[in-house]
């Protein structure tokens, strides 16, 4: 049990074991997990990628890139709040079929990207800011991991740019060279 000054008790799981490999794909890592995956959008746009975005994805700086963010829940608790970022001229359909599926590897499939695998992953502990909170309904000042990812195809540039904060206390991150 958990209490939280004005919002009640929650009961909580045991943190969810979330694998870091060379194929990291978040509803078979939740259901692995033996828990319901779902994702809620927070925002979808197109629009120019900063100097950071650029460079992860190997644009030029202002390159379109379609922006999909929001919150990763794993039997209806939320567990990571993300922001991934995919060069738009590579998938140009993918922003309409975001707005029909919530797996980013369902709508790459469906706009001719069969597979991609993680090229690089960055991990930090970082503290969750009054947004953070309210969305993953913890304290401000809690403790994050903040995870830094890029995804290219098997042998082919840069996908996705990722940047996902996880409740500290809701998952086990494994990181394996498999």
């Amino acid at each position: 049990l958990r209490s939280r000054r004005g919002a009640g008790v929650f009961v909580e799981a045991p943190p969810t074991d979330y694998p870091i490999g060379r194929r990291v794909r978040f509803h078979q890592n939740i259901r692995a997990a033996g828990r319901l995956p779902e994702k809620t959008v927070l925002r979808l746009e197109t629009r120019p990628c900063d100097a950071a975005e650029a460079r992860a994805l190997t644009l030029a700086t202002g390159a379109p890139v379609v922006v999909y963010e929001g919150l990763s829940l794993a039997g209806r608790v939320p567990i990571a709040q993300f922001r991934s970022l995919f060069p738009e001229h590579r998938v140009p359909g993918l922003r309409q079929t975001l707005d029909q599926v919530t797996s980013v590897t369902e709508a790459l499939k469906r706009n001719g990207i069969p597979d991609y695998v993680r090229a690089e992953t960055r991990v930090t502990a970082v503290r969750a800011d009054a947004t953070q909170a309210l969305h993953l309904r913890l304290r401000e000042g809690d403790p994050l991991i903040r995870t830094t990812s890029v995804n290219r195809e098997p042998d082919g540039p840069p996908i996705e740019y990722g940047i996902t904060w996880f409740a500290g206390d809701r998952v086990t991150l494994t990181v394996s060279h498999d």
